[in-house]
C-alpha cells in the first residue's frame, strides 16, 4: 500500500483534512452559528487540536521520515504505520464524538509511542544530534497529560498554560529546524549564496527563544520575560537576515520558509509587546500558529511531500496559491485585528477561509501523490 511506506503520506493527509475542516468548525461555534459545544470548552478543544491534532501529525510525519535518512534503519511503514496513524484520527474523532475519558485516553497514547520509536532509531543509529527531538516529543506527552487534568479539574492549573507550553514546544522545534533546513535550502536552489553559519548565534538565538517562551509560560516575571522575547525577536531577526531572505524572491518554495520564519520572529516581538500590557497575547499567538506554524508547515509538506514523491522541488502554480494563501490568512487574523479592532470578526471569518482554502489546494494537488507509488518506481 503506497500511502503507508513513509510517515509524511498517511500524517501529512491527515493534517492536511484536519486543518481544513476543524477551522472553519471553529468559526461556527465561536460564532453561534453550530450550537455543538465540545468538552471541556470550545476554545480549548480549538486550541489544542490545532497543537496536538495538526501540528503534532505533520512532526510526527516528518521526523519518521527524516528519520530514515538520519538513521540509515527502516522506520514504521505497513502495518504498524497503519496503527499509528489509526490511533491519531481515533483520538481526533474521539474529541467531536466520544466522552472526554476516551478521547483523554486515545490522544494521550500516540506521542509516547512515536517518541521511543524515534529515540530507539537514534541511539541504535548512536546520532546524538537529533536526540533532544525526541525528548521533546516525550516532554509533549507530559505536557498534553498535565492538560487533560486540569480542563477536568483534577490539578489546579489553567489549561491554557499547558496549550502555551505545547505551542513553545512547536515554536522550539520550528527554531531548530529551520537553523538547519532554511540556510541549506537557499544555498542549495541559489549556488551565488555563501551563507557562512555562526554556531554561537544559532545557539545564543536558540537560548534566548527557549527562555522567553518559558518565561511567557509559567508567567513568572512580565519583564524578564518581555527582555528575553525581545532578546530572541533581535537575535532570530540578525540570524535570518544572514540567510539572505531577499535573494529568494523568485524561488517561492524558497521565500515561504523565510516568510514563515519572519513570523515566528514577529510572533516573539508580539509576545514581548504583550507582557508590557501594549497588546493581547492571542497576537504574538496567532502570529505563532498561523503564521509561522502554518507557514512552514506549508512550505514543509510541499517540498517533502514532492522530494518523497520524485517530483521536481519547484512550486507551480498550486504551490504558489498555497503560500499566498496562508500568508493572508495570518495577515488577517494578526494584523487587521491590531490595526483595525472594530473588523475583528470580519478578519477571523476571511482568515478561516484563506486557511481552508490553502489546506483544500494541497489536498487537491497532493492527495493522488501521497496515494500512489513513485513515478520513478523507487521505495519511498
Amino acid at each position: 500500500m503506497p500511502w503507508l511506506r513513509l510517515a509524511f503520506r498517511p500524517f501529512y493527509l491527515g493534517a492536511a483534512w484536519l486543518a481544513a475542516l476543524i477551522v472553519p468548525l471553529w468559526v461556527a461555534v465561536f460564532l453561534g452559528a453550530v450550537s455543538w459545544q465540545p468538552a471541556p470548552s470550545p476554545l480549548l478543544w480549538h486550541a489544542h487540536e490545532m497543537l496536538f491534532g495538526f501540528a503534532i501529525a505533520v512532526i510526527v510525519g516528518f521526523l519518521l521520515t527524516a528519520g530514515k535518512t538520519w538513521t540509515g534503519l527502516a522506520t514504521p511503514r505497513g502495518p504498524t504505520l497503519g496503527f499509528l496513524i489509526l490511533l491519531w484520527l481515533s483520538a481526533r474523532v474521539a474529541s467531536l464524538l466520544a466522552p472526554y475519558a476516551v478521547f483523554a485516553v486515545l490522544d494521550l497514547a500516540l506521542l509516547p509511542i512515536v517518541g521511543l520509536i524515534f529515540l530507539r532509531l537514534l541511539i541504535r543509529s548512536r546520532n546524538w544530534r537529533n536526540v533532544p527531538l525526541a525528548l521533546i516529543l516525550l516532554l509533549l506527552t507530559l505536557v498534553n497529560l498535565t492538560f487533560h487534568l486540569s480542563a477536568n479539574g483534577l490539578i489546579e492549573l489553567d489549561p491554557m498554560r499547558s496549550l502555551y507550553a505545547a505551542l513553545g514546544f512547536v515554536v522550539i522545534i520550528e527554531c531548530v529546524m529551520a537553523g538547519r533546513v532554511v540556510p541549506f535550502f537557499t544555498t542549495s536552489a541559489l549556488p551565488n549564496i555563501k551563507i557562512v553559519t555562526l554556531p554561537w548565534l544559532d545557539r545564543t538565538a536558540l537560548a534566548a527563544t527557549v527562555m522567553g517562551m518559558t518565561l511567557w509560560v509559567t508567567g513568572w516575571h512580565s519583564g524578564l520575560a518581555s527582555a528575553s522575547l525581545a532578546l530572541a525577536f533581535a537575535l532570530n531577526l540578525v540570524r535570518q537576515w544572514r540567510w539572505h531572505p531577499l535573494a529568494t524572491r523568485g524561488r517561492p518554495i524558497l521565500w515561504i520558509l523565510h516568510a514563515a520564519h519572519l513570523w515566528l520572529i514577529l510572533g516573539l516581538g508580539l509576545l514581548a509587546l504583550a507582557q508590557m500590557g501594549l497588546i493581547t497575547a492571542s497576537l504574538g499567538v496567532h502570529a505563532l500558529g498561523v503564521g509561522a506554524t502554518g507557514g512552514l508547515i506549508l512550505g514543509m509538506m510541499t517540498r517533502t511531500a514532492r522530494g518523497h514523491t520524485g517530483r521536481p522541488l519547484t512550486a507551480d502554480a498550486p504551490e504558489i496559491a498555497i503560500y499566498a494563501l496562508i500568508m493572508i490568512a495570518a495577515l488577517l487574523r494578526v494584523l487587521l485585528p491590531l490595526l483595525l479592532p472594530s473588523l475583528y470578526v470580519t478578519g477571523l471569518v476571511a482568515s478561516a477561509a484563506a486557511w481552508t482554502a490553502a489546506f483544500l489546494i494541497y489536498l487537491w494537488q497532493y492527495t493522488p501523490w501521497l496515494v500512489s507509488t513513485r513515478p520513478d518506481g523507487k521505495d519511498g
